[in-house]
């Protein structure tokens, strides 16, 4: 067994990540699975939104400088000389003083240039269906204009973006087909430990129950990515081994065996079968993160056993290839605010620290508790502070950034 000889900055890993992952290729997804992917292109609207003319309300289609001078007491008359249906439209032009009837969708008839709403008038019960209007409306009052809500040649949607439920409301509006979204990353997830039971299982001797799995699987979701089924791995070095070179995937989270140990079997393999561009990493916790790389540039995390810090590890790196990978913002996925702390956070130079907090009547308590095995710590906090590597901590009633847990 051997310590760390040095340990690599975060920000150099990050610098390491950003050079090394791109985007992977796009591919066509419906509209119907395209909410949550990551629009690979640039869309411009063919056609106009609305392609005409409509009635914004039920009423009655007319010439609104007709209505002008009219009230209660002094109403006007007009011939009403048809219906409009949406999907049916009256065929004929509107002439002076007439009108007619249209309902919320309906293409506005040629001729007529506003919608009168229905209880500003009243068809008098007779053959020759006659109206009577009381309230003026000016010209364009209740009309949807061709086009309002896009224009022919506008670009509606940048690529980069996560495409959102409105989203793809607007796509479909468009006769938009299929759209190019950058593919979602595959990613394995090969966890280590002769100590480990299968998730579902009861804890049984001197064994416990893999969590990481689980924790990984949902991380890599929100990510945008796929995550496999996570395969439980002996700590044997041709087992490692031999699961590292089957892994296909676009990433390969390996959780457990990342430090320096008699069992941390991952670092000499992945040097072996591919490359260990960093091993030891000057955070805390989560400080046996392992970078590298297999075949074709793929990425590989080892990631600590101990719950926090796989974690913090897979948030801080992993997080940020699987995110680049799917075209995403690489930057942390959680909403920020600035608070004061309640009391001090006390740190080292030289390392980041992850310090867990919670958020009560509007200022920052540190969790009494730095373990990297106590997972529980993650549920009671709302979230965490990043003390930077140059910072000794902070002073009590110090505004500091808390990364939130729970997103917006």
């Amino acid at each position: 067994m051997r310590g760390f000889q040095s340990r690599t900055e975060v920000s150099a890993v990050w610098q390491l990540l950003d050079g090394r992952v791109r985007p992977l290729p796009a591919e066509t997804a419906g509209l119907g699975e395209a909410a949550g992917r990551v629009l690979a292109a640039d869309v411009t609207a063919a056609v106009a939104v609305p392609a005409f003319d409509r009635a914004a309300m039920d009423g009655y289609a007319l010439r609104g400088e007709e209505t002008f001078g009219c009230d209660a007491y002094n109403p006007l008359e007009f011939e009403v000389i048809g219906d409009s249906f949406p999907a049916r439209p009256f065929g004929g032009t509107v002439q002076p003083g007439q009108a007619v009837r249209i309902m919320t969708g309906a293409p506005l008839p040629a001729g007529a240039d506003a919608v009168l709403q229905a209880e500003a008038a009243e068809e008098v019960p007779d053959a020759a269906r006659r109206l009577r209007v009381r309230e003026p409306v000016p010209p364009g009052r209740h009309v949807g204009r061709r086009g309002e809500d896009v224009e022919p040649g506008t670009v509606v949607l940048r690529a980069g973006r996560v495409l959102r439920p409105q989203d793809v409301a607007v796509l479909a509006s468009l006769g938009a087909g299929p759209v190019l979204v950058v593919r979602r990353p595959s990613v394995a997830l090969l966890v280590t430990g002769d100590e480990l039971l299968p998730c579902g299982a009861k804890p049984e001797g001197f064994k416990i129950i893999d969590s990481n799995s689980v924790m990984l699987a949902a991380l890599v979701r929100r990510d945008g990515g796929i995550p496999s089924e996570a395969q439980l791995i002996p700590d044997r070095p041709e087992t490692v081994r031999a699961a590292l070179l089957a892994a296909t995937e676009d990433v390969v989270l390996v959780s457990g065996g990342s430090s320096v140990g008699m069992e941390d079997h991952a670092p000499r393999l992945l040097a072996e079968v591919g490359e260990l561009s960093v091993h030891g990493v000057a955070l805390r916790p989560a400080s046996p993160t392992g970078v590298g790389f297999l075949l074709g540039g793929r990425p590989v995390f080892l990631l600590p056993g101990n719950p926090v810090s796989c974690l913090c590890a897979y948030d801080l790196f992993a997080s940020r290839a699987v995110r680049g990978l799917g075209g995403r913002e690489r930057s942390l996925p959680y909403r920020s605010v600035r608070l004061p702390l309640a009391r001090k956070i006390a740190s080292v130079v030289g390392r980041v620290d992850y310090v867990r907090v919670q958020v009560a009547a509007g200022r920052v308590e540190p969790l009494a508790v730095s373990g990297a095995s106590i997972l529980s710590s993650t549920t009671r906090a709302d979230g965490f502070v990043l003390v930077p590597g140059d910072s000794e901590g902070h002073a009590a009633g110090e505004e500091v950034e808390v990364l939130l847990y729970d997103r917006p």
